[in-house]
């Protein structure tokens, strides 16, 4: 368990714009139902344990706001049975089409903070498609809370025939944006669906989502989905660079209470802590998550027919263990459900990173892979011994994200249990520290010599291997099972690279473990490169 830690406003605001598209909308979408909503149906009205009940007593409109009131709710909800909510979504607007839902547009007036001067803004967002649940908003004014109310008047919903009279529905999530002096407003984080949110530095793509919570992924019973059910977002004060969002989360395992301070700029950053309070033993849970989407690239060739040479959010999982090695996972899109497990004690640092930054490698003028933003991040205390874990799921669709990492304790929670839990995340082009040895920068496989011999190039790049001769440099390479008949080593000065070209032959076997890393005089030169081969 982790103590929660507050950090400084220390980051300067400068965010980038975002379009959504299809496949943006589809990763966010998923999550449970809302609990009575407050001022919600009569039917809703009728449940006075319901969450909205419990909100309006603690956190309700005119209440003073404190965050540990909203801890204090995620503990009410956890002696209680999680009630699902009745749907409440009139047929018109869960039935829109992707292109319905992107033409809804929200009006100037429905902006929070609006033309305040502020810095900030948060923009609502409408209910329909895929993001049918409910969530409450709340804007904390000179700590007070206010209830953020949908209004119908307050939206363009174009040639969608919604009814007139559709009342308090509440909204689906919300966007953040910077506002600048003349008025534009830059985006720089998205928070809709399920737990699921994303922030992106300037200049860029959305790419990783990040996941509040993470529930028993890839398990035959099923995902289970968390749900963020009532936001409060703190009106920030004139020239303060930091907005801070405030989540309550309920599901039929555990509630919770998230305090998330977003400092956008070239590196947005966002400080992230969590208490939970399990309603059953959590045996697979997961913090600090995140998924991508990996359709093919150097490491897997699906979707051959396909004229963009790479589609892909990310190229691998990076780690810097609590013995303060670095490792390099490249992800794939594999022919079958993949588990790994990195075992370790005290993480310092981990996430999903795309390396591959130049246009011709994608060669997408609509998804611009390459500006896509990567995830770090840094636990705050001690996380104890778990795993870093990550699942590579089958995918014929880039809008999949089929690539999930995240951190798995190795104790389970038990109910009854309050725990809490803090991480720094770092959303950019890069980690914000690039590790001391040379990184693998490229990494592909192919066919091998023959048999089910399969070839592998890695590209390692950095001072340290131009810092050593090249037969002064040793390949250390193993896989287990299988054997490495061959490998071979090129330099070249003018890219400060070199080259790993070897041979696997995994026999009969249809896994292997593969560990590659570059020594002189005993100490490592690169990364350590590791990857699981399947046919």
């Amino acid at each position: 368990m982790v103590t929660r830690t507050r950090f400084p406003d220390d980051r300067p605001s400068s965010p980038c714009p975002w379009l959504p598209s299809r496949r943006e909308l589809l990763a966010l979408a998923g999550g449970a139902g809302l609990g009575a909503a407050l001022g919600g149906t009569p039917a809703q009205a009728q449940q006075p344990q319901g969450l909205g009940a419990v909100i309006a007593s603690v956190l309700g409109e005119g209440q003073r706001f404190d965050h540990g009131r909203v801890v204090e709710v995620a503990r009410v909800l956890a002696r209680r049975p999680f009630v699902p909510p009745p749907s409440d979504l009139p047929d018109v607007l869960s039935g829109l089409t992707f292109e319905q839902y992107v033409s809804i547009r929200a009006l100037p007036q429905a902006i929070v903070w609006g033309g305040e001067g502020r810095g900030f803004v948060a923009e609502p967002l409408h209910r329909g498609f895929v993001f049918t649940t409910p969530v409450l908003l709340f804007a904390v004014e000179d700590g007070i809370t206010r209830r953020v109310v949908y209004d119908r008047s307050k939206y363009d919903l174009g040639r969608i025939n919604a009814p007139a009279n559709l009342g308090d529905i509440g909204f689906s999530g919300f966007r953040l944006h910077v506002a600048g002096p003349n008025g534009a407003l830059n985006e720089f984080a998205l928070v809709q669906g399920a737990t699921f949110f994303r922030a992106m530095g300037r200049g860029q793509n959305y790419g990783v989502v990040a996941r509040a919570l993470t529930l028993r992924p890839a398990e035959a019973r099923g995902e289970e989905f968390p749900a963020f059910r009532a936001f409060w977002l703190e009106r920030p004060l004139a020239g303060v660079s930091a907005l801070v969002v405030h989540g309550l989360i309920d599901s039929e395992s555990v509630s919770g209470a998230v305090r998330m301070t977003f400092r956008p700029g070239d590196m947005t950053i966002v400080d992230v802590e969590t208490t939970l309070f399990p309603r059953v033993p959590l045996e697979h849970v997961g913090m600090g998550g995140m998924g991508a989407s990996y359709l093919h690239g150097g490491m897997r060739r699906r979707g051959g027919d396909d004229v963009r040479p790479s589609v892909h959010d990310v190229s691998g999982l990076q780690m810097l263990t609590g013995t303060g090695e670095n490792l390099w996972r490249p992800v794939q899109n594999p022919e079958t459900l993949q588990i790994s497990a990195f075992l370790d004690r005290n993480p310092q640092g981990f996430g999903l990173v795309q390396r591959e930054r130049d246009y011709a490698q994608f060669q997408d003028d609509d998804q611009r892979w390459e500006r896509r933003s990567s995830l770090w991040i840094e636990p705050v205390g001690e996380w104890g011994q778990g795993a870093v874990q990550l699942i590579e799921i089958p995918s014929d669709s880039e809008v999949n994200d089929n690539v999930l990492a995240y951190w798995r304790p190795r104790n389970a929670m038990p109910p009854g249990a309050e725990v809490a839990v803090a991480y720094r995340q770092f959303w950019g082009w890069a980690p914000p520290v690039r590790p001391p040895v040379a990184i693998a920068t490229n990494s592909r496989v192919g066919r091998g010599g023959g048999g089910r011999r399969r070839r592998f190039v890695v590209d390692f790049t950095g001072d340290t291997v131009m810092a050593v001769p090249l037969a002064d440099i040793r390949t250390v390479l193993t896989a287990a099972p299988g054997t490495i008949p061959s490998s071979r080593l090129w330099l070249y000065p003018d890219r400060k690279t070199v080259r790993v070209s070897f041979e696997l032959d995994p026999g009969p076997e249809n896994a292997s473990e593969i560990r590659l890393v570059l020594e002189a005089a005993g100490k490592p030169l690169t990364e350590t490169w590791l990857y699981r081969w399947t046919p």
